[in-house]
């Protein structure tokens, strides 16, 4: 056979083979959507979701798991098979289920629904939801919450509070978003409601309510009720503030998108969230809090940590000034978008709040460098027990990042190419680079990348849904 004719035949070989793996994604696609909308069944690949994506999307993330599975990826054939053994379980119901870990680990469905923790009753009750603020944070939160596929379970955005504005103010606040310059177009359709004074986002309809204080407005009025209010302005930080939005009609429990100050909790998912409880006011820290403390922790675990120092190379945001003008703050008032700018963190002070014995053994600064998202937190720190070298270290955050306790908030990259534009959307809150890991005696510097968007609003989002009560069964290897 001719070169030409062998490449022929390679192309329809390929194509060929492609094509199925696409008939494979349309049904698994359907099955996702039926066990979603029939049984409240979510199934994840590794900890992130597959629901709603798109038949292009899905093939990506299946592709993808080469990088968690020893470097090869799973195939649809088998996640197909899984999930049908999901949908003819008739007793999998409110539950995620990771066909990743599964199929890794070789576990069947039967046999890890048996050994799943199911002391907790599964809850998935609908809790409306009010963003209090709508700037970077508040519209990624619109973002994540609206993305997925429509359910009148769990966490349900009602409204999002702003300040009074002037005409055209709402189809101003939807353009922002349906397109950003950092995370695209919205996957999605939005519809300004002028008439009910709202947006219509996916199907779902949300009020845009205008108000100066938080205590003077009146939820039950436009149908909310017992709602969690996710203040993301970080005007208010203390008990006194934010109990404010306790005083309005229809409230039930707030969640701050910032440091805490006072005897308020500061909640890193995945590290202290199980000391949430019954409070009515909660913290989920800072971007850099929560980015830093899950690798931090597994480092003490492991390692112990004597002390050490964190330094944030963190995107500008919109506390800077474009140009020069005048600050509150040293050094911010000059242009984010021509200076790196030396400024302070509490991230370091504040990972001490979420896992105590780490209080007062770290430092920490800030460069705020001109990139709109995605940063970096370099930790230089001191061990108790010594890794036997950079690779022995970088073998055990890989292996944390696979696992199915971390492996939602911590991920692992080893490329040589990785730049920060490459972790844009990443939900995982930190990326360990294992390529810049250095290990000098019982000093070792570990280089965490982290979508301070993204990443922080996943974990935002994991703490409301706790505070909630929304629990699904974790049926997983």
């Amino acid at each position: 056979m001719s070169n030409a004719n062998t490449r022929r035949e390679l192309h329809k070989d390929h194509l060929a083979k492609y094509q199925q793996q696409e008939n494979q994604a349309y049904e698994l696609v359907n099955q996702l959507h039926n066990l979603y909308n029939n049984k409240d069944v979510k199934v994840n690949l590794f900890g992130e979701t597959l629901n709603g994506l798109s038949t292009a999307d899905l093939l990506t993330k299946v592709q993808q798991t080469a990088d968690r599975n020893e470097g090869k990826a799973l195939s649809i054939d088998d996640i197909v098979a899984t999930v049908k053994e999901v949908v003819d379980n008739q007793d999998i119901k409110t539950a995620v289920v990771d066909a990743g870990q599964l199929l890794k680990n070789k576990v069947s469905v039967a046999d890890a629904l048996a050994k799943a923790d199911q002391s907790k009753p599964a809850a998935s009750e609908a809790t409306d939801v009010v963003l209090y603020g709508f700037g970077r944070i508040g519209r990624i939160l619109t973002r994540l919450l609206l993305e997925e596929a429509a359910t009148d379970k769990g966490l349900q955005l009602k409204a999002f509070v702003v300040r009074p504005g002037k005409d055209g103010d709402i189809a101003k606040r939807a353009s922002l978003l349906e397109r950003d310059s950092v995370h695209g177009t919205f996957a999605g359709s939005i519809v300004v409601d002028e008439e009910n004074q709202g947006i219509i986002v996916n199907g779902r309809f949300i009020q845009v309510i205008y108000a100066n204080d938080p205590s003077e407005i009146d939820y039950t009025s436009y149908g909310i009720n017992d709602a969690i209010v996710i203040d993301n302005t970080g005007i208010w930080k203390d008990e006194d503030g934010l109990g404010k939005h306790l005083q309005a009609k229809g409230v039930k429990k707030v969640l701050l998108t910032a440091p805490s100050k006072g005897e308020i909790k500061n909640v890193v998912y995945g590290v202290n969230n199980d000391t949430i409880g019954d409070d009515t006011i909660v913290s989920a820290a800072s971007c850099t809090t929560n980015a830093i403390t899950p690798s931090l922790k597994v480092l003490n675990d492991e390692f112990g940590i004597v002390n050490g120092h964190v330094e944030t190379i963190h995107a500008f945001t919109n506390d800077q000034n474009l140009i020069d003008n005048y600050h509150k703050s040293d050094r911010r008032g000059r242009s984010a978008v021509l200076n790196m700018v030396i400024t302070s963190t509490g991230a370091a002070k504040a990972v001490g709040k979420a896992l105590p014995e780490l209080n007062g053994k770290l430092t920490g600064n800030a460069i705020r460098v001109p990139t709109p998202n995605v940063s970096m937190a370099i930790l230089n720190l001191n061990l108790e027990k010594a890794p036997e070298s950079a690779e022995a270290l970088n073998a055990f955050f890989k292996k944390v990042s696979e696992s199915d306790a971390w492996q939602s908030q911590i991920a692992y990259t080893d490329s040589t190419e990785a730049v920060s534009t490459d972790f844009v959307g990443t939900k995982q809150v930190g990326i360990v680079d294992a390529q810049a890991t250095i290990v000098t005696d019982n000093h070792a510097t570990v280089y965490v990348w982290y979508d301070n968007e993204v990443g922080y609003s996943t974990q935002v989002l994991r703490v409301a849904a706790q505070m909630a009560g929304i629990h699904y069964t974790n049926i997983t290897a």
